[in-house]
């Protein structure tokens, strides 16, 4: 994308070396009027990822005790292999005893305060990224998801203790954070995956019964700690990342008090963009949605990518509370003259 806007590419500075996500240069998001900023926290995905040459792949153990492979030559992100707590049976021994992470560690923050204090001066929006992925997804990624989604039907008292833990340290981290930067950052990011793209990974009555209450534990401490640093009128808001069809949970998240939903995956079942602001754009911000990522972005003539643009913009701007960028994280296939019929198209009907 930069050789093609005529930016010099280097230094690549990456956002998340699992996933191979860079932050974009200074020069890309100014020629594309991005006027947002992300503050990126030191984390398992981006702080001391070392992989071990195994030959066939690289191979690295990260603080949760991860276990991920990167293969070679040409693989595109790292994979979870392992996981830590993977055994027949989860135990409240294994949870207490299992080496978690000092998710307050200060220096996860180190310099983000002047990066916001910069950005702010420039007019922009700051956005502050969390810990870690979300409840349910670190409960798949520590217990191995064939052993989660079992545990969550068969043994949820365990199950329940491991979610536990976890939001403890999601607490722990955005105390820390926020009462340095709490009074820079406008936005603040939280994440878990419940859809797939037909329907949910998990059922509503499961959601509602280990995950929706704690989940809102979490919103509702991110809403007071964001309160206490700003001086009214300003506010902070909640951004709330789930792939796939979140069809069903979009009420749940609204009652919890979450502001933004994110990526807006409009190729998935029930998920159309046109009934979805019909019928939730009064209570949420959608931030995303721009564009089929799977089909269309990567395969298809920069004409169509316009039309589909078109199209999706007519169904999710009326009357705000929009904000257009791509689903989810552009992938290696798409051609950069196909993220410039979309930004294009962006010029072109994205105006009041």
């Amino acid at each position: 994308m930069c050789a093609y806007l005529g930016i010099d590419p280097e230094p690549v500075r990456f956002l998340d070396v699992i996933q191979q996500v860079v932050v974009p240069k200074r020069e890309v998001l100014e020629r594309l009027g991005v006027d947002t900023r992300g503050l990126y926290p030191l984390c398992s995905h981006n702080w001391g990822v070392e992989g071990q040459d195994l030959g066939d792949c690289y191979e690295h153990t990260d603080e949760w005790g991860f276990t991920h492979r990167l293969p070679k030559p040409d693989g595109l992100w790292w994979c979870q292999v392992r996981s830590p707590l993977s055994g027949t049976c989860l135990s409240a021994e294994a949870i207490r005893e299992h080496r978690w992470p000092d998710a307050a560690r200060p220096e996860r923050i180190r310099g983000l305060r002047t990066q916001a204090e910069q950005y702010r001066a420039q007019g922009k929006i700051v956005m502050l990224k969390g810990l870690c992925a979300g409840l349910f997804e670190m409960g798949l990624r520590i217990r191995g998801m064939e052993n989660f989604l079992c545990d969550l039907l068969t043994d949820p008292a365990p199950a329940g203790l491991l979610l536990d833990q976890l939001l403890d340290l999601k607490k722990q981290f955005w105390a820390m954070a926020l009462e340095e930067l709490g009074d820079l950052v406008d936005i603040v990011v939280e994440v878990d995956d419940y859809g797939t793209q037909g329907s949910q990974l998990i059922g509503y009555p499961t959601f509602q019964s280990l995950i929706a209450p704690r989940l809102r534990d979490l919103i509702g401490f991110l809403k007071d700690t964001l309160a206490r640093q700003k001086q009214p009128p300003e506010r902070g808001y909640v951004f709330f990342h789930s792939c796939g069809n979140i069809r069903p949970f979009l009420p749940d998240f609204i009652d919890m008090g979450i502001d933004i939903i994110n990526p807006v995956h409009i190729n998935a079942a029930e998920m159309g963009p046109a009934r979805l602001k019909e019928d939730f754009g009064h209570a949420i911000t959608f931030w995303g949605g721009s564009v089929d990522a799977q089909s269309i972005l990567p395969y298809e003539s920069p004409r169509k990518v316009r039309d589909a643009v078109k199209t999706n913009l007519t169904a999710l701007m009326p009357g705000g509370g929009y904000v257009f960028t791509s689903i989810h994280n552009i992938q290696a296939e798409v051609p950069p003259a196909n993220i410039t019929a979309m930004w294009e198209a962006l010029q072109e009907f994205g105006q009041y």
